[in-house]
């Protein structure tokens, strides 16, 4: 029996606060980040073939990523790995994918997720994942996965539910709030109401393709355009055209806080969206008595330091004194030395050596 479920991985940002070793030509979902022995696209692959069958995962990229992904995920199809021209944010790549799988087949259900997330509870995330392609199997909705949150954090977006509930476990959504300052954060945590965005969403074909033909009609019409294209050899032209027709826009701000049919599954995964190096450290387990995280090497020595998350190359031997508190990353041709508390700035430092030195480094 061919299954209605489908995943649409998007796997085309550039992870600029994982300089220097998330780079433009090879960016962190095809590094293994986290030392386990499998990138962050090739868990995130694992993880949904329990879903749907291997045939019915797509992967939306950065047309020069395509052959990283062939690399790292062999048996992946070519028709199943959308490469986009440029980038134009969230809602048009979702736009293409849903568009393309409707031509494959009009009753799928569809759940949409980033390729370079952490799960840590992989069971409770699957079954959170079925529970929510059921709901949208047989109702109008459109659903997103909201994190029970933590702690006040100002790196997330949040979602605000009320007490309309469907079938147990799914609320309406009342508001998103992107990035609030810490007191806003506070408010949002004290009310117990809130939840932090994770960027997966699930819904059916009819009602997605629905939301994009009212909320933005041009988008829909462009790939409305391309039924003719789809799965076939004139599409990768037909998108180049097509993408540059789009306007540069996310999927929240374009449909999700407009439409009406929006509910949360709140949900306790383990999750993190590792946009950070301090994400990356605040994750690993494996921290030594005063604190500090080493990936991936055994030549690493520290005296009179602490709180510290080091990546360097395995055969280079290091010595850190008197750091608290550090980031120490090498990767190739750069060495970042930089303060956890001030990691925000990493993306700034980023643009300073693009316009000091070109694409070198970047």
């Amino acid at each position: 029996m061919k299954s209605n479920n489908y995943v649409v991985i998007m796997a085309g940002g550039v992870g600029s606060r994982f300089w220097p070793v998330s780079r433009t030509n090879f960016p962190k979902q095809f590094i293994d980040i986290l030392g386990t022995g499998k990138t962050l696209i090739q868990q995130t692959y694992d993880r949904f073939k329990d879903i749907c069958p291997s045939e019915n995962i797509f992967f939306v990229t950065n047309e020069n990523y395509r052959e990283i992904i062939k690399e790292q995920l062999p048996d992946v199809i070519d028709d199943n790995i959308l490469g986009e021209p440029v980038m134009r944010n969230t809602a048009p790549c979702i736009a293409y994918a849903c568009h393309k799988i409707s031509k494959i087949n009009s009753d799928a259900c569809i759940v949409v997720a980033p390729s370079d997330h952490l799960i840590l509870q992989e069971e409770v995330f699957k079954n959170n994942i079925r529970e929510s392609l059921e709901l949208a199997a047989k109702e109008d909705v459109l659903i997103t996965l909201g994190i029970v949150p933590s702690r006040p954090d100002t790196g997330y977006g949040y979602i605000q539910y009320n007490n309309v509930v469907v079938e147990n476990s799914f609320y309406k959504v009342k508001t998103f709030t992107e990035k609030p300052d810490l007191e806003l954060a506070k408010t949002f945590i004290a009310s117990g109401d809130f939840l932090w965005n994770a960027g997966i969403f699930v819904w059916n074909m009819n009602t997605i393709l629905a939301a994009f033909n009212k909320y933005l009609p041009e988008m829909n019409e462009v790939f409305s355009e391309g039924k003719v294209y789809y799965n076939s050899a004139r599409e990768i032209d037909f998108i180049k055209t097509a993408y540059t027709r789009c306007k540069n826009i996310s999927i929240d701000y374009g449909v999700m806080e407009k439409a009406e049919n929006v509910y949360v599954r709140p949900s306790d995964f383990g999750w993190s969206d590792l946009g950070t190096w301090a994400s990356v450290y605040d994750v690993k387990k494996d921290k030594d008595y005063v604190g500090n995280v080493v990936i991936d090497s055994n030549k690493v020595m520290m005296y009179d330091s602490a709180n510290c998350i080091v990546r360097t190359p395995s055969e280079k031997l290091v010595i850190l004194q008197g750091l608290d508190g550090y980031i120490v990353v090498e990767e190739d041709d750069v060495l970042m030395i930089c303060k956890k508390s001030e990691e925000q700035e990493v993306k700034q430092i980023v643009a300073d050596v693009k316009q000091k030195f070109g694409e070198k480094y970047i």
